[in-house]
C-alpha cells in the first residue's frame, strides 16, 4: 500500500468508525420509521410550514399558517431558526416520513464527530475515536432520538463539544497573553455561540450560565485570564451574530403568551429535579414522570461514567491531556449534578429566565462529551489484545443499547406522520402551541370548520360550548355569519374582499399579531382582537369591503439585522487579527 494511500486511510477510519456507530444506534429506526415521540409532530409540521414559505419565495418566515387550525402563529419568531431550516431543506430532498430518520442520524453523527474532535486535542485517534463513538451511547442522546424527537435540543451533542475545544485550547501556550487569548480559537467560538441559540433557546440559555463559569475554572486550571478574556469577547460577539433571531425573540416576548410555557405544574422545574417525589397526586400519571425518572438514572449513570472514569484514569496514569485541560473538563459533570439537585433551587429562583428551562436534564447535554471522553481515557489499552477485547466489549454494549432503545423506547408514529402531512398538505391545519397566542385570549384552539374570513354583528355569538371537552367551537348553525372570498392566502399576505350588506366586524382566521399590517379599501385600519382565539377582527361599514393583511419587518427586525452585520464583519476582523498573532516571527 503507497505511504500517501495508507494516510489517507488512515484519517477517515476514525471518522468512519464514528458514522458507523450512529448507524448501529439508528438501525431500529432504519427499520421501523421515526419514533413518535413527544416533540415529534411539531418538529414535523415545522418543518413542512417552513418548507411551504421557501417555495412561495419567504426565504425567512416568521408566520406558521397551518398552525392552530389555520389561525396561525408567530412560531418561526420564537422557534430558533438553524433546525427548522434544516428540516425543511431536508424535505426537499427526502419524503417527510424519513426526514426525523435521516435528521436523527445526522445529529448522532455530528455529536460523535464533534466529540471525538475535542477528544484529539488531547489523545490520540485511535481512544479519540472512541470516545466519540462512545458519546452517542451515553444515554441521553439515544432516549430524546427514541422518546422526546426534540432535534433542536440534540444540537447541543454536536454544539458543546466544539464549545469547549475551542475555550481549552491553548495553541499558544507561549506566546505572550494576547497571543495566547487570541490563538485563532476566539472567533470560531463566537460562530459556535450562536449556532447555539439559532438552534435552540435552552440550549442558548444554558451556554450563557455554563460558558461563564467554565471560563472562571478554566482561568483557575490555567492560572491565566486568557479562557475568560477569549470567552467574554467570543459570547458577546456570538449574541450579535445571532442578533437577526435574538432581537425580535425578546424584543416580542410581551406580544405572545411565553408565560405559559412554565405554568404547568409538571413544567416547574421543582418538579423536574434528580428523583423529584410530585406533590400533586395528579401529575404522577403523566408521561413527564417516567421521563424524569428515566433521565435521573441516565444522570447517574452519565456522572459515574464521567468520575469513576477519570478516577480510573487517574489511577492508570491516562488522564487526558495537561492537568489543566482535564480539572476543567472534570468540573462539568458536578456542575451538572449541583444543577439537577433540589439544593439549586436558589439558583433556578435568581438567575434570569433559568426557569424556562423548565426540565433540570437540559443539562445532560453538558455530560455526554465529558463522560465519553474520561471513559475512553479508563479503558484504552496499548497492547493489542487487551485493547482489541475491550473495543469488543463497547461494541457489544452498543449494539445491546440500541436494540433495548428500539425495544423500550420505540413507539410506532408512521400513521400519525401521514396524518400531521396530509393536514398540512390539504389546508387543515395541525393543532397549536399555547405560548404563541395573544395575551387575554382564552387560548382555544381554532375550530377547523371555521371559515377564513366572516361579517358577523357580535363575535360572541359564533361560538358553541362544547360541554364533553369544554371548548369553543365554531357555531356553524349561526346565520349572521356570512363568509367573505378569499383571493389571497399564502401564509404573510392575505387579501380578502366581499360586500357588506351591514357594518359589523370581519373577523379573519388569522392570529392577532402587531406585526399585520391591515388595509381597509386602500387605508390603514385599527383592529380588534377577537376574544376567544384572539383572532383578527376588522371593523367594516356597509358596503365594498377589501381587506389586506401583510406582514411587515417591525423596527426591531431591523436593528436585529444590523446589529447581525456590524458583529459578521467584527468577526471577520478578528479571524484575520488571529491570523495575524497565530503567525510565526520570522
Amino acid at each position: 500500500m503507497r505511504p500517501a494511500f495508507k494516510s489517507w486511510v488512515q484519517r477517515l477510519a476514525g471518522p468512519l468508525m464514528v458514522l458507523l456507530a450512529a448507524a448501529v444506534a439508528m438501525t431500529p429506526i432504519f427499520l421501523r420509521g421515526a419514533s413518535r415521540g413527544a416533540d415529534l409532530y411539531f418538529h414535523l409540521a415545522s418543518w413542512i410550514e417552513a418548507r411551504h414559505s421557501m417555495f412561495l419565495a419567504i426565504p425567512y418566515p416568521h408566520w406558521a399558517p397551518a398552525s392552530n387550525f389555520g389561525a396561525g402563529e408567530p412560531r418561526f419568531v420564537f422557534y430558533p431558526p438553524l433546525t427548522w431550516m434544516t428540516g425543511a431543506l431536508l424535505g426537499i430532498f427526502f419524503p417527510w416520513d424519513r426526514v426525523a430518520v435521516v435528521f436523527g442520524f445526522l445529529l448522532l453523527a455530528g455529536m460523535g464527530l464533534a466529540t471525538r474532535a475535542l477528544a484529539l486535542e488531547v489523545m490520540a485517534d485511535g481512544p479519540a475515536t472512541l470516545a466519540g463513538c462512545t458519546a452517542i451511547f451515553t444515554g441521553y442522546a439515544l432516549f430524546e432520538v427514541y422518546r422526546i424527537c426534540d432535534f433542536a435540543e440534540l444540537t447541543g451533542g454536536f454544539w458543546i463539544p466544539l464549545l469547549l475545544l475551542f475555550l481549552l485550547r491553548d495553541r499558544n501556550s507561549d506566546g505572550g497573553f494576547w497571543k495566547r487569548a487570541f490563538d485563532g480559537s476566539a472567533a470560531p467560538l463566537a460562530l459556535i455561540v450562536a449556532g447555539v441559540w439559532l438552534s435552540n433557546g435552552p440550549l442558548g440559555l444554558m451556554t450563557s450560565y455554563m460558558l461563564p463559569a467554565l471560563a472562571v475554572a478554566a482561568a483557575i486550571a490555567f492560572r491565566s485570564w486568557t479562557p475568560l478574556v477569549r470567552a467574554t469577547a467570543s459570547f458577546v460577539l456570538g449574541l450579535g451574530l445571532a442578533a437577526d433571531y435574538l432581537v425580535p425573540a425578546f424584543s416580542e416576548r410581551s406580544w405572545a403568551n411565553l408565560q405559559s410555557a412554565i405554568s404547568i405544574p409538571h413544567f416547574w422545574v421543582q418538579n423536574n429535579l434528580l428523583f423529584s417525589r410530585y406533590t400533586d397526586p395528579s401529575l404522577v400519571e403523566l408521561a413527564a414522570r417516567e421521563k424524569l425518572i428515566t433521565f435521573s438514572w441516565l444522570a447517574v449513570a452519565m456522572f459515574a461514567a464521567a468520575v469513576g472514569g477519570a478516577l480510573v484514569a487517574w489511577m492508570r496514569g491516562t488522564l487526558p491531556g495537561p492537568r489543566r485541560w482535564w480539572i476543567t473538563l472534570l468540573t462539568i459533570p458536578f456542575l451538572v449534578l449541583f444543577i439537577m439537585l433540589p439544593v439549586s433551587l436558589p439558583v433556578w429562583d435568581h438567575l434570569p429566565l433559568l426557569r424556562y428551562l423548565q426540565f433540570s436534564w437540559r443539562w445532560l447535554e453538558f455530560m455526554a462529551a465529558p463522560a465519553a471522553i474520561f471513559f475512553a481515557s479508563a479503558v484504552w489499552f496499548a497492547p493489542l489484545r487487551k485493547r482489541v477485547a475491550v473495543l469488543a466489549v463497547c461494541a457489544v454494549f452498543f449494539i445491546a443499547f440500541s436494540s433495548a432503545a428500539g425495544r423500550y423506547w420505540f413507539a410506532e408514529g408512521a400513521q400519525d406522520q401521514k396524518l400531521i402531512v396530509a393536514a398540512e398538505q390539504t389546508g387543515t391545519g395541525v393543532h397549536w402551541k399555547p405560548e404563541y397566542a395573544p395575551p387575554g385570549t382564552h387560548y382555544e384552539e381554532a375550530d377547523p370548520l371555521q371559515p377564513g374570513a366572516c361579517l358577523i354583528d357580535d363575535p360572541s355569538i359564533l361560538w358553541r360550548k362544547d360541554h364533553i371537552n369544554g371548548l369553543l367551537l365554531w357555531d356553524s348553525n349561526k346565520a349572521e355569519c356570512r363568509p367573505f372570498v378569499a383571493l389571497l392566502y399564502l401564509p404573510e399576505s392575505k387579501h380578502i374582499v366581499g360586500e357588506a350588506d351591514h357594518a359589523g366586524y370581519l373577523i379573519v382566521k388569522v392570529r392577532s399579531y402587531p406585526a399585520w399590517k391591515v388595509t381597509l379599501n386602500g387605508q390603514p385600519v385599527f383592529t380588534a382582537v377577537e376574544g376567544a382565539h384572539g383572532l383578527i377582527a376588522v371593523p367594516v361599514a356597509k358596503g365594498h369591503v377589501d381587506v389586506r393583511i401583510n406582514w411587515t419587518e417591525t423596527p426591531d427586525v431591523i436593528a436585529g439585522r444590523w446589529i447581525s452585520a456590524i458583529a459578521l464583519g467584527v468577526v471577520t476582523g478578528l479571524c484575520l487579527l488571529e491570523r495575524r498573532l497565530s503567525r510565526p516571527r520570522l
